[in-house]
């Protein structure tokens, strides 16, 4: 099975010193929009990847805590490394509902975790693949819990 061009990125760098820096930084220019909350890719695999991100003032919100939507923004980017290192490149993919519950505040940088409890089988016929994430504090303390389904087909 061949992988995404991104995926293939990271296996590149990702053993290299700044290697894992360097492809964040990459993924930002790719999609900026997840730059708003420096995001740090630390491990992406089939079926699991783990983002974090610091808290700065451009993610708190009235009260001073990391905003819920920078937290789905979060959430959207380990949802999407791990896509593009499990859905193959015969494939294609696209984000289409996020469901989210904000269990606690979020009060320092966090880190989300996107896994899959298996990986799905690649056919002809397009698929919804609902994709777990949580999100959890410096302390391992669960803050934002959520869903976000991606619609799988095969390219044609």
């Amino acid at each position: 099975m061949a992988d995404s061009p991104t995926y293939s990125m990271w296996r590149k760098l990702a053993a290299k010193p700044g290697g894992k820096q360097l492809f964040s930084a990459a993924m930002c220019l790719r999609v900026p929009y997840f730059r708003t909350v420096v995001p740090s890719v630390r491990d992406l695999r089939p079926g699991r990847c783990e983002v974090g991100a610091p808290k700065w003032w451009g993610v708190h919100n009235h009260i001073g805590t990391f905003h819920a939507i920078a937290a789905c923004n979060l959430a959207e980017i380990a949802m999407g490394m791990l896509a593009e290192a499990t859905v193959p490149a015969t494939h294609r993919w696209l984000p289409k509902g996020m469901t989210v519950e904000y269990v606690a505040k979020a009060e320092t940088g966090l880190t989300a975790v996107a896994e899959l409890p298996e990986l799905p089988e690649f056919g002809d016929e397009g698929f919804d693949l609902p994709v777990p994430v949580v999100i959890s504090d410096e302390h391992g303390k669960g803050v934002v819990t959520g869903t976000i389904t991606i619609w799988v087909t095969r390219k044609s």
